[in-house]
């Protein structure tokens, strides 16, 4: 399959001057607020559609804009279940009461006859799972205070079967976790919602046309982040051993059976793509990394063999056009410091050796790198890259410059003194335990943890000219109801995405209220292009030249003022 032409019609600026680019309004409004700004922080949370998350905040395309038709979820069939089938264990019966009877006939095998206590309808996580509750099944030892669901499964090929050519209405059937897909939060209870109406909160619009760039889970969506682009596994093997790691489709698309579908030949999930020579017509395939899958170097999750580690990836990164064009950069990690064998460095917990010091350490690792059982190793996009070999000296430099530990970013947002001394560019990545990821992260103590993050930049110098992002990496397995471009709905895409509609907040002065909603289709590229804009850098790819930059917000106004400032 041949991989997109990569457009580069633009000129790198050097960071004395930081000059727009020149195209900037055409690709997005309020040029010449965007030219105000000095800093971009990018904080980037984990697994969330729109609905799911913010569908009841005020002014938005939420929830109770629902086309029924994408609320009632069908089954393999395409007819409509009656209840929702759940195997959370907060959800099934017991230990709630069975009030729904569901006769659907939900595969092509056999009748299924099940009971819930749940309609073919949305309903609120909060009135099971309270915020008090002890429920992250994989999370620390005895449980994380503020419970959360079990995961849902987020990938590739299920996404597009979920997503049924956007009529959004296979979530249920395309998932592991069934009926869970229909769950939202109560937006008003949560922490962030509670932040942005607060006396004197920051000024911030909501972007509720935002979709993930890529279909599927988070290793994939953070590449998108950074380079705009799929990765590839060039000679990958194709001989149905166990290294060979490419997926098996059924005629659905589909790779898997699950509790509501049934595979209609044999399948296999796995992390690349399907080969070209079995795939059924309109299938993406060849050697493409699509599904969680780990870098060659250090740090991996340990004991992964070398085999079924991701060769370097050497395509064109962000980092790379920022660095050629004298900019300074950063990936700030939660836990970096830690997994990278970083001894004494911020955020540092494990010693001085010989054995990791820190009882949340993976019990299998090896001193120096002493990652936190919860730190997840595919959310470090850049380790992926050649250009961070640390066994090259030119490597290990770009890795001390440019990959560090969140708490050097708090740090040096709580020591400026007189002036900001955020890099230009900065991207945020919390660890696990604080990243709202469902099943082993507190949606709730993750919601407290990115205020946490917001209070510290808007109490600090850099707040008067800083331009903050929070978005998530994709969608978590949960339903939405707004049809992403190219599933039956017009807009920028191509054959990776973009997928599921996720949450996304802008803060930033210059707004035209303290409180804004954006309704321009974007998609995660759009964070890439709003860097190359501002700073005047060539685009990465096809995509992230097509898409609007999120300077689209300084146009967007309050939607219950009648104010036209």
């Amino acid at each position: 399959m041949a991989r997109r032409v990569l457009v580069c019609v633009l000129t790198a600026a050097a960071l004395a001057t930081i000059p727009l680019a020149a195209d900037s309004a055409g690709r997005g409004g309020g040029a010449e607020r965007l030219a105000r700004i000095q800093h971009i922080v990018v904080i980037y949370e984990e697994n969330h559609s729109f609905d799911n998350l913010y569908g009841s905040w005020e002014g938005v395309n939420g929830v109770a804009n629902a086309d029924p038709a994408t609320t009632v979820q069908v089954n393999q069939n395409g007819a409509p279940f009656t209840c929702l089938k759940q195997n959370d264990p907060n959800l099934t019966t017991p230990p709630l009461l069975a009030t729904c009877t569901d006769t659907t006939l939900s595969t092509p095998a056999a009748a299924s006859t099940f009971t819930s206590h749940f309609v073919n309808a949305p309903f609120t996580i909060d009135d099971y799972v309270l915020p008090t509750a002890l429920t992250c099944p994989n999370g620390v030892a005895g449980g994380q205070p503020g419970g959360c669901t079990r995961d849902l499964v987020h990938r590739f090929y299920q996404e597009q079967y979920q997503l049924n050519g956007g009529r959004q209405n296979r979530y249920v059937t395309g998932s592991d976790a069934m009926g869970l897909t229909m769950g939202t939060y109560d937006t008003r209870m949560l922490p962030i919602y509670t932040y942005l109406h607060s006396p004197d909160h920051p000024h911030y619009a909501i972007a509720d046309s935002f979709f993930q760039a890529a279909f599927g889970g988070s290793f994939l969506n953070h590449q998108w982040l950074i380079a705009a682009d799929t990765p590839s596994w060039p000679d990958a093997v194709h001989d149905g051993t166990a290294n060979d790691l490419h997926s098996v489709v059924d005629s659905n698309g589909m790779p898997v059976t699950y509790g509501l579908y049934k595979a209609t030949a044999p399948v296999k999930d796995l992390q690349l793509t399907a080969s070209c020579a079995t795939a059924p017509a309109g299938v993406v395939c060849g050697d493409y990394a699509v599904n969680t899958i780990q870098p060659r170097y250090q740090p991996f999750s340990p004991g992964t063999a070398f085999a079924k580690r991701l060769p370097p990836l050497t395509q064109t990164t962000i980092g790379d056009r920022l660095n050629d064009a004298g900019i300074d950069w950063a990936w700030y990690s939660g836990g970096w410091s830690n997994a990278n064998g970083d001894v004494d460095g911020p955020g540092w917990t494990n010693g001085s050796g010989p054995l990791c010091s820190d009882p949340n350490a993976f019990g299998t690792a090896v001193w120096p790198n002493c990652p936190d059982k919860l730190f997840q190793f595919h959310h470090q996009p850049f380790n992926y890259y050649a250009a961070f070999d640390p066994n090259t000296a030119a490597g290990r430099n770009q890795r001390a410059a440019h990959l560090r530990d969140e708490a050097e970013f708090v740090q040096t947002l709580q020591s400026a003194s007189g002036g900001c001394a955020l890099k230009p560019v900065s991207f945020v990545k919390p660890v696990g335990a604080e990243n709202e990821h469902p099943g082993y992260a507190s949606e709730s103590n993750g919601s407290y943890h990115l205020v946490n993050l917001l209070k510290a930049l808007d109490e600090s110098a850099c707040a008067k000219d800083t331009l903050v992002i929070v978005t998530y990496d994709e969608f978590g397995g949960a339903w939405d109801h707004v049809s992403p471009p190219g599933q039956g709905t017009a807009g920028v895409h191509d054959e990776w995405g973009p997928g599921t509609r996720i949450p996304a907040l802008v803060i930033s002065p210059f707004l035209r209220g303290d409180f804004v909603v954006d309704h321009a289709s974007h998609d995660t590229t759009s964070v890439l292009a709003t860097i190359e804009r501002r700073f005047g850098l060539a685009p990465l790819t096809s995509r992230d030249a097509a898409v609007l930059d999120l300077s689209t917000v300084y146009d967007a106004k309050d939607p219950f003022d009648n104010d036209d400032r």
